[in-house]
């Protein structure tokens, strides 16, 4: 997109939304931010099973640098420099570590068991948002991530294989490898929370992609397999869409409380369904949909609550 087609486009944007009170606007910004990851999450899935996990990994945020140089090259480089580069290579190195783990699990696990699992992350982000930044947890969040949990569970409880994670075998562990990368990852987010108060959401994203990129390299040359021109042309939509969505959902937690973000991400599993039956003609099966039901009403009815003001906190600087 032009660059004077993008700034009308944000600034139309904003002009929709700047009536909102900020935790509406921030619910707003992870909806768009899950809808993007959904995206691509199908595309990395399907390039995981192309390439190593650790050089796939490395490529997305590698990507997802590049296509940010003419932004950068057109702010100057100045604009994006840190003021505290430790924090950023502590996110990074979280957030690698977290990469590592949901990797090495992936391939040996069920894809349901992999979202069911995936869906805690917001649980764990909510009490460490209490816990660190003693945000006021009103009764309405608790309830509509509450509902949202439940509707994931209706959507992939009849799929659970939990009999390897309960007799021992090699299955569960790989469960529990994935189940612990959720706090690591949980704990990233919350600090990406921390450095909005001294850091612009741009430099936040900037600077991830570096970290994890650098952090990702060893491990990617060990396994390192050369893409064809198609399969480059892919990673460079993965590193697009992933630096997009990691924009929104920083836009997010910068304008908002964390709490108040969190119960929108149970709608990517609503995006996950309707990609399936679009893209590849999966028909979703009744506990999906009952299960979607709740989780679109859920967000639904904390976004409005949200909207009208309820417990609205001034906006972050």
């Amino acid at each position: 997109m032009p660059r004077r087609a993008w700034r009308h486009a944000r600034k139309a944007v904003h002009r929709r939304t700047a009536h909102l009170p900020p935790n509406a606007q921030g619910v707003l910004w992870m909806v768009v931010s899950g809808l993007l990851f959904t995206v691509l999450n199908a595309l990395v899935r399907s390039l995981s099973q192309q390439f190593d996990p650790y050089q796939t990994q490395f490529l997305r945020y590698f990507f997802g640098l590049l296509v940010l140089v003419p932004w950068i090259v057109h702010s100057g480089p100045q604009a994006f420099k840190p003021q505290h580069v430790g924090s950023h290579f502590l996110r990074g190195g979280l957030h690698t570590v977290g990469l590592w783990m949901w990797f090495s699990a992936l391939p040996q696990i069920p894809l349901a068991d992999t979202t069911a699992i995936g869906f805690t992350g917001p649980i764990f982000v909510m009490l460490g948002a209490y816990w660190l930044f003693r945000e006021p947890m009103r009764w309405e969040r608790w309830l509509a991530t509450g509902l949202g949990f439940a509707g994931v569970m209706v959507v992939v409880w009849p799929k659970l294989s939990w009999s390897a994670a309960m007799t021992g075998s090699g299955g569960g562990w790989y469960h529990l490898i994935m189940l612990a990368s959720s706090p690591v990852f949980a704990a990233s987010f919350l600090l990406t929370k921390a450095q909005t108060k001294f850091e612009s959401p741009r430099t936040i994203l900037v600077w991830q992609c570096v970290s994890i990129s650098l952090l990702s390299l060893p491990a990617a040359l060990m396994h390192w397999t050369h893409p064809d021109l198609t399969q480059w042309g892919l990673f460079a939509l993965c590193g697009l869409l992933g630096s997009a969505g990691h924009y929104c959902q920083t836009r997010a937690i910068h304008v908002a409380d964390v709490g108040a973000t969190q119960s929108p991400k149970f709608l990517e599993l609503v995006w996950a369904a309707c990609l399936g039956w679009i893209a590849f003609g999966d028909v979703p099966s009744q506990s999906t949909l009952i299960g979607g039901l709740i989780i679109s009403a859920a967000t639904l009815w904390v976004s409005r609550r949200e909207a009208r003001g309820k417990g609205a906190l001034s906006q972050v600087p």
